[in-house]
C-alpha cells in the first residue's frame, strides 16, 4: 500500500536538499519519480527546484486550481509505472489537491 508523508521544518533547514536526495536515490535504483513544484515559486525559474548547496532537479508545475491526482494518473499513462511523488514547497497546496495526493 502506498503512504503519504509529509515533512515539515523551520526555513533553511534542508528539506530541498532531501527531497532532491530521494529523488536522486530513487533514479539510481530505476525507479520513477515526479517531482511537482508549485507555480508560484519561481525563484530559481518556474518548474525548477534548487537547493542552497546547488543541487537542481526539474519538475512539473502546478497552480492551486490543478487536480493532482488526474496530474499524476496522465504522466503514469504518458510516461508508464511512477515510484514516488514528491512535493517542493507544499504550503501552497490547496485542502483539495492535499486529498488527492491521499488518493495517489
Amino acid at each position: 500500500m502506498a503512504k503519504l508523508y509529509f515533512y515539515y521544518s523551520a526555513m533553511n533547514a534542508g528539506k530541498t536538499t532531501t527531497l532532491l536526495q530521494s529523488a536522486y536515490n530513487y533514479r539510481e535504483r530505476g525507479m520513477r519519480t515526479l517531482i511537482l513544484v508549485p507555480r508560484v515559486d519561481d525563484r530559481h525559474g518556474v518548474g525548477v527546484v534548487s537547493s542552497r548547496i546547488g543541487l537542481q532537479a526539474s519538475g512539473t508545475v502546478f497552480d492551486r486550481t490543478a487536480d493532482l491526482e488526474a496530474l499524476v494518473r496522465a504522466d503514469i499513462a504518458a510516461n508508464g509505472p511512477l515510484h514516488c511523488v514528491l512535493v517542493d514547497e507544499a504550503q501552497f497546496l490547496g485542502r483539495a489537491q492535499v486529498w488527492q495526493l491521499g488518493e495517489v
